[in-house]
């Protein structure tokens, strides 16, 4: 299996731990191409990105990692049914204007999806709105009239979402500055990482 790397970032590096070596990975707002590039040279997993900004685009070309300029909001036609063994979408699921058609497309061309997005479930961000204001911490950096974050959500909706598209969830990561914790996540987690099955594959066991 898969070995997570500590040169990565602790969420990516359970991304990697997830995916088999020799996967076939697709990665959906790959940015900079550095969990790709990870994939390819230490699990020799055959890999490409989906990114929107030039910059970025250019910093997967300089690590010679596959890239497609794109639009995720224009969905994943370029792709047929079934082409990869693992779809990620890191930190981006919250900007995502259609959550719901964006994970029925990873269910739709890889046979295991992950996703991670900040948990605004997180306690500070009910003190916040408590004393009127919405959050703004480490995970969500923007002011309210400036925020790409759309579609903010705690773990619980994410996976009541999951169970309403047929989606199986096989495992679940959570993480506070950087650290994973397990002992009341809803409550304690800024990010959380979650790995599903496709409807196709219901019968895989948990991880």
């Amino acid at each position: 299996m898969s070995r997570p790397a500590a040169s990565l970032r602790p969420d990516l590096a359970r991304i990697a731990g997830w995916i088999a070596d020799g996967s076939r990975v697709l990665d959906l707002g790959c940015g900079d191409g550095t969990l790709l590039a990870h994939l390819r040279d230490a699990q020799q997993a055959r890999i490409v990105g989906v990114e929107i900004s030039d910059q970025h685009v250019i910093e997967c070309a300089r690590k010679g990692v596959n890239v497609i300029q794109q639009n995720l909001e224009d969905g994943l036609a370029l792709f047929e049914d079934g082409r990869f063994d693992t779809v990620v979408l890191s930190q981006t699921l919250q900007a995502v204007h259609n959550t719901e058609r964006i994970l029925l497309e990873m269910a739709r061309v890889g046979s295991e999806g992950i996703v991670s997005f900040p948990n605004f479930g997180h306690w500070t961000h009910g003190l916040s709105i408590l004393r009127g204001h919405m959050p703004v911490t480490g995970q969500m950096p923007y002011q309210w009239y400036n925020t790409p974050n759309i579609h903010l959500c705690t773990l619980k909706d994410f996976e009541a979402l999951a169970a309403k598209l047929g989606l199986r969830i096989l495992a679940r990561a959570t993480f506070a500055d950087a650290h994973e914790i397990s002992w009341l996540p809803g409550w304690r987690s800024t990010l959380a990482v979650y790995r599903f099955a496709s409807p196709a594959r219901r019968g895989t066991k948990a991880a």
